[in-house]
């Protein structure tokens, strides 16, 4: 019997397999990301600067492109252990429904409340709020499932959690809300009329629907406005990329136990935790020349940065409150459609996958919402899970490489990321139901409004 035929269809690691460090990828890129930029000097931003928005210890990490690997700490791996290690699964139904001699497989999550892998990193930064003696946290999110994770970490640990969520999701998707108030969170609808750049920000576009990069202004005013408050970002920041490792390093360890090499590898880009957490060890090999393989971010057509974005250096939020970072971007003040309802509607990307991509060792494709959808209701009729919408942006990209497999004989193996399930998301799933989903694709004109806020200063030509 081959050993292809004894593969199951979940592959779980024991305790003991579960990595005991996170692998921080810039240790082995050439080129490093560019620094994160003090908006008032344009100098690199320094310790002590970033510490007055974030915590030191993630403000150490997110500065340290050398130490190839970062030991968790005890009370983090314990939390893990509840549910991780999470399972690789071999999509056998999927391959069959298809008729492909592609071989897939996904790392599967979402099975923990969050419904997510966004808890992987807010564990570890309310951890680190902990310890340094913090009252508590403050926020953004965008479908939510970064601050139900925070929420759920803050009420492990008993910090106080203060989440600002696109208003857009907060009234779309009102059961999320609730998970998160259920675990003691504050959450007010982005922009709001509670901080000082919220009422700026309404004032100068009445009636928004908001968006990450609003949400985020309010939530660092906030943690700086208050005495033993930090801000903590779920997505974009190389600290969160780092915490999210454990996702490919389990991916990983479970296909080489089995002898398993991907010839591709597919995640959803929005800010970029996911993807680079996926792809980590993988890039890694890559980037060290031991091994080599195709690496595919898939984005929303809606909110294009990497295929349509300009690569500079940009305010992370729409307020311009916070650092500049050199990134794939919109531009911050761009604010995708009303009609997108798929997440990943951050303006920008990871300047650790932006500095990768720039450099060719990635490549980006943008998919429109309603094929998105459609691969998310194949893939749960066949394989039992009803994915996050995040999530089936990689699941339409792994259906199209492993029907291009068909057209061609290619026995190739692909392995994308199921970032979590779309149990908070049905008010989406219905539009596509009853055919209300529309595409939206932004014209150059809507794009040129974006790039019209990016700064311009020597050095930073757009």
């Amino acid at each position: 019997m081959s050993k292809e035929k004894i593969i199951p269809y979940k592959i779980y690691l024991e305790e003991h397999e579960m990595p005991d460090s996170w692998y921080n990828v810039r240790a082995d890129m050439k080129n490093k990301p560019a620094p994160l930029l003090n908006p008032g000097t344009l100098q690199p931003l320094t310790l002590e600067e970033m510490s007055g928005i974030f915590c030191e210890e993630l403000c150490r990490q997110e500065l340290d492109d050398t130490t190839p690997y970062f030991p968790i700490p005890e009370e983090i791996k314990k939390f893990y252990k509840m549910y991780r290690p999470s399972p690789l699964v071999r999509a056998y139904c999927l391959e069959e429904k298809l008729q492909t001699p592609a071989k897939i497989y996904y790392k599967f999550e979402g099975n923990n409340t969050s419904g997510s892998h966004k808890l992987n990193s807010a564990i570890a930064q309310a951890y680190y709020a902990k310890n340094q003696g913090l009252k508590g946290v403050t926020t953004e999110t965008g479908a939510g499932q970064w601050g139900t994770a925070l929420s759920m970490a803050c009420a492990y640990l008993g910090l106080d959690c203060q989440v600002y969520m696109v208003k857009c999701s907060y009234e779309q998707k009102p059961f999320r809300r609730e998970v998160m108030r259920t675990y003691g969170a504050n959450v007010t609808p982005s922009p709001s009329d509670t901080t000082e750049v919220g009422r700026k920000i309404l004032k100068e576009f009445p009636g928004t629907t908001g968006s990450l990069g609003c949400a985020i202004s309010e939530a660092v005013e906030a943690a700086t406005s208050q005495e033993g408050y930090r801000y903590v970002l779920g997505s974009v920041l190389t600290q969160v990329l780092l915490h999210q490792s454990v996702i490919g390093l389990e991916s990983k360890a479970a296909m080489d136990k089995y002898g398993i090499k991907p010839d591709v590898i597919i995640g959803c880009a929005g800010g970029g935790s996911n993807l680079g957490g996926l792809i980590s060890p993988f890039m890694g090999e890559k980037l060290r020349g031991e091994a080599d393989y195709r690496i595919i971010a898939v984005e929303p057509a809606s909110c294009p940065s990497f295929t349509r974005g300009k690569y500079v250096y940009d305010f992370c939020d729409t307020g311009k409150v916070c650092p500049l970072a050199k990134m794939y971007t919109l531009g911050s003040s761009f604010i995708p459609a009303a009609n997108h309802a798929g997440g990943l509607r951050y303006h920008g990307m990871s300047s650790v996958l932006s500095q990768l991509y720039a450099d060719g060792y990635m490549e980006a494709v943008s998919v429109e919402q309603t094929s998105v959808f459609k691969a998310a209701e194949e893939f749960a009729r066949v394989e039992g899970i009803l994915p996050a919408p995040e999530s089936s942006h990689a699941i339409k990209v792994a259906i199209d490489e492993a029907l291009k497999c068909k057209e061609t004989g290619e026995e190739k193996t692909i392995l994308f990321g199921l970032t979590g399930t779309g149990y908070f998301d049905m008010v989406a799933y219905e539009r596509y139901n009853n055919g209300e989903m529309s595409d939206h694709i932004p014209s150059d004109e809507e794009l040129a409004k974006g790039f019209a806020g990016i700064p311009r200063f020597p050095g930073n030509d757009i």
